[in-house]
């Protein structure tokens, strides 16, 4: 056997392993989906899915609760550029000699790798309405009566993005710190010797050369945050009074509360379809304002 044959072999031996995996879990689960969203498939019921076509996309169509989560998904959008800009700032902050700077990045750092559940629950207590620490400190500049956050459906949703908006800033700092410390030191002092300013610097010259790192960073943030699930439904379930329920929670409580699997997988494939539109119309426009 020649080298080259030998190579390859061993190459196809370490992802094999990952291709079962990927083929079990991944595939064919989404295969069997894509078949049961032209079913009425409700499997407590105890009987074989019946075609019915269209009809879960029309049954969509005409919920409102769809309505809702489409609305709540839109709105969790919001903070992925938010949270993008303020890690990018906090990143070139960070880069230049400042003190603790390590202290502050991994205090920057540390609610990416920390558990959301545990995230979530230290959430929960940031807001709690009546002893929480937001609050407190609301009612100690003259508000008598702040919001209730998680537990009102008029301020729940905003909770979740500035819940969302903190979360994201980590990560983002992270991966622009690697972008930053690949720039041109000798681009930048140059620009400084013309007389450029911190603002000129950051506009003109940082932020386009770092432009790559933002695509990644939108690309994935807004996947993230269509299909986020964990830390809004170990808040809120979705509530309260489905204030918060999104995509994947909408998608969630039908397969799992009511059993409703076609009309499960016509949601999560609609989802699919929208973060695909969504990733296209930035792939086509990231040609506008990437620079490679």
């Amino acid at each position: 056997m020649s080298w080259m044959k030998r190579q390859r072999l061993i190459g196809y031996v370490f992802i094999v392993p990952n291709l079962i995996g990927m083929t079990m879990f991944m595939l064919v689960p989404a295969l069997f989906s894509f078949y049961l969203m032209f079913t009425d498939w409700v499997f407590a019921s105890g009987q074989s899915p019946r075609f019915v076509g269209l009809d879960n996309f029309r049954m969509m169509v005409r919920d409102d609760l769809f309505a809702v989560s489409v609305k709540n998904t839109l709105l969790v959008l919001i903070p992925v550029p938010i949270s993008i800009m303020l890690g990018f700032l906090i990143a070139v902050m960070l880069n230049n000699r400042t003190y603790f700077q390590k202290t502050l990045r991994a205090f920057f750092f540390a609610p990416y790798f920390t558990s959301g559940i545990a995230i979530a629950f230290v959430w929960m207590v940031l807001f709690q309405p009546t002893n929480g620490p937001i609050n407190a400190f609301l009612r100690s500049v003259g508000i008598s009566e702040p919001p209730l956050w998680f537990a009102s459906p008029d301020t729940a949703m905003y909770a979740v993005l500035v819940m969302m908006t903190a979360g994201g800033i980590g990560y983002n700092m992270i991966i622009y710190l690697a972008a930053l410390q690949e720039l041109s030191s000798e681009q930048l002092e140059a620009a400084k010797m013309d007389g450029a300013t911190f603002g000129q610097l950051l506009r003109l010259i940082i932020f386009p050369l770092v432009s790559p790192t933002t695509f990644f960073l939108m690309i994935t943030g807004f996947i993230g945050s269509i299909k986020g699930f964990g830390m809004i439904y170990a808040i809120t379930q979705g509530g309260p009074g489905n204030s918060t329920t999104v995509f994947s929670i909408f998608a969630y409580k039908k397969a799992f509360n009511f059993y409703e699997m076609g009309y499960a997988s016509a949601v999560s494939w609609t989802m699919f379809l929208i973060i695909l539109c969504i990733t296209l119309i930035q792939w086509a426009g990231q040609k506008k304002w990437v620079h490679y």
